[in-house]
């Protein structure tokens, strides 16, 4: 029972990203850092017209990368309990990461090589389904920090940057109105209905100005005018939240190993 325990223990802490000095885990990291950037690239070669020999070492490339990543994925949920140590259960710390946000991406990146072996699934559907294996690339989330301070910036933006998406949506609904009541009559083909004024107004406001939809009324164009300044201003809000957050945790992050280095590691006590 103990020796089952190490081992279970051990196992954890290979496939764990966070033990930085421990060689079988870092090298663990860099195989599957490799196999997903692999992957990554043969998505995009699969969209080519390959000959036989190339197509056969893609499939290679897909059935050993999907027996890997489902070795991993096993092996993540039977060490559950060791990431979630205050679970009451064994059985709920492995229900618990099978349903967190990394396990269900886990899944989604081995899933479209299993199901048709259990369901009889149309080609087309097929080749709909292998389009998820570029869910891989997130995968790369648990081994680098960049995907991770994204996130930290969003969690902690999530109330600014609603406010200001929603006043871009606002701005976007009522142009979006506006426009098809002066364009409509002038022009039936382009703005038929309040969608394609929709369209028009998300390439206006974002200042894209994609030219496929256009007004040429007075009316129309001096919406379009105001529109596209106001655009300019309030598209850049979300950018300048995001790049609030993102100094504010990078601020955070070196504070916080600043810290740690003034406290003797041993003793635990502050260094003078």
């Amino acid at each position: 029972m103990e020796s089952y325990k190490r081992i279970k223990h051990r196992t954890f802490e290979i496939i764990q990203p966070d033990h930085e000095h421990d060689l079988a885990s870092r090298a663990f990291d860099i195989v599957v850092i490799i196999l997903i950037v692999i992957n990554v690239i043969v998505v995009m070669i699969d969209t080519f017209e390959l000959p036989d020999s190339v197509r056969r070492i893609t499939n290679t490339i897909e059935n050993i990368s999907v027996i890997i990543f489902t070795v991993e994925y096993l092996l993540r949920v039977w060490t559950a309990d060791e990431l979630y140590p205050d679970t009451a259960s064994i059985t709920k710390s492995r229900l618990r990461y099978i349903f967190s946000f990394m396990a269900l991406i886990d899944l989604l990146a081995i899933l479209p090589f299993y199901l048709p072996m259990v369901f009889t699934v149309d080609l087309r559907v097929l080749r709909m389904l292998r389009i998820i294996r570029l869910f891989r690339v997130f995968k790369i989330n648990r081994y680098t920090t960049a995907l991770g301070t994204i996130s930290k910036v969003f969690k902690a933006k999530a109330g600014e940057l609603i406010s200001s998406m929603s006043v871009v949506l606002l701005l976007m609904l009522i142009s979006s109105v506006l426009m098809y009541n002066f364009e409509h009559e002038a022009q039936p083909d382009s703005f038929t209905n309040i969608f394609q004024s929709m369209w028009w107004s998300v390439a206006t406001v974002t200042t894209i100005g994609y030219g496929d939809i256009y007004p040429v009324t007075v009316a129309g164009k001096i919406l379009s005018t105001i529109i596209a300044l106001l655009g300019i201003g309030l598209v850049a809000v979300p950018t300048g939240i995001i790049s609030a957050g993102f100094t504010e945790i990078v601020h955070a992050e070196r504070s916080e190993k600043q810290d740690e280095k003034s406290f003797c590691p041993y003793c635990g006590k502050k260094l003078l």
